[in-house]
């Protein structure tokens, strides 16, 4: 059930668990594991209620780091193995 994805210090540009970076892949541990959550309690709409909040806010940040640094997000979402953003 815990399925955990752990960056390594070389893929994190940063110690600091502000960064961006840390950021996301802390909502996407998150994200995996009220995904587990929800296929055991399917009826469970609070946690569903989070769920969707958390993935609005990792959509931001991915938002800004594309903005922001492309290189550095196409890597970061590669070595998450989550999709990118839709382009306009």
């Amino acid at each position: 059930m815990d399925k955990k994805i752990s960056l390594d210090s070389s893929s994190i540009r940063e110690e600091n668990t502000g960064s961006v970076e840390f950021q996301i892949s802390h909502l996407t541990n998150r994200v995996l594991k009220l995904t587990s959550h929800l296929k055991l309690h399917s009826k469970d709409y609070s946690s569903q209620r989070g769920l969707w909040k958390i993935l609005g806010k990792r959509k931001r940040l991915l938002g800004y780091l594309a903005e922001n640094d492309p290189t550095w997000y196409e890597e970061l979402i590669g070595n998450l193995g989550i999709r990118g953003l839709k382009r306009r």
